[in-house]
């Protein structure tokens, strides 16, 4: 059992993002899924909340309403092993009405923020000697390339 469980708050469209993640992560699927009876918050039948899996990872999605907002203040970051990887993730989650940013943000369709990162960087921005060329790196991209930054932690 996971302990702790991400709930991301969303206003509608709720199974139709559990299809879009489900299918853009490998070793994804629905868990469960929930619905407003009569006479509660939404109408009867909509989706109120559902549990899904990504890579392992349990997420909880709840269909709360327009009272709060997804923002960059809490974001996922989708750690890739590849370059390859790394334009995966950073097109199809920006994809169809999604935005692209700059030092390997993405925001989906839905509003929720992705980091797309390289599974080294976390180790590379460690070493106090070297995290500076780094992040300079980091700071002039869009989109993360695992060459140049790990040229520049060899510098």
């Amino acid at each position: 059992m996971q302990k702790i469980t991400t709930c991301l708050w969303f206003d509608g469209k709720v199974e139709e993002a559990i299809n879009f993640y489900t299918t853009v992560f490998k070793n994804s699927k629905l868990k469960d899924i929930s619905y407003y009876g009569e006479g509660q918050h939404q109408p009867a039948g909509t989706v109120l909340a559902a549990t899904f899996i990504l890579e392992g990872q349990e997420f909880m999605i709840l269909n709360g309403g327009p009272m709060f907002k997804l923002t960059e203040a809490v974001s996922l970051s989708v750690k890739c092993k590849t370059q390859e990887e790394i334009d995966f993730y950073w097109t199809t989650l920006s994809s169809d009405g999604g935005e692209k940013s700059f030092c390997g943000w993405v925001k989906d369709k839905y509003g929720l923020s992705w980091q797309i990162v390289p599974a080294e960087l976390n180790d590379w921005i460690q070493d106090p000697k070297k995290s500076a060329n780094v992040m300079q790196a980091v700071m002039k991209m869009g989109k993360l390339d695992i060459k140049t930054l790990k040229e520049a932690y060899e510098q």
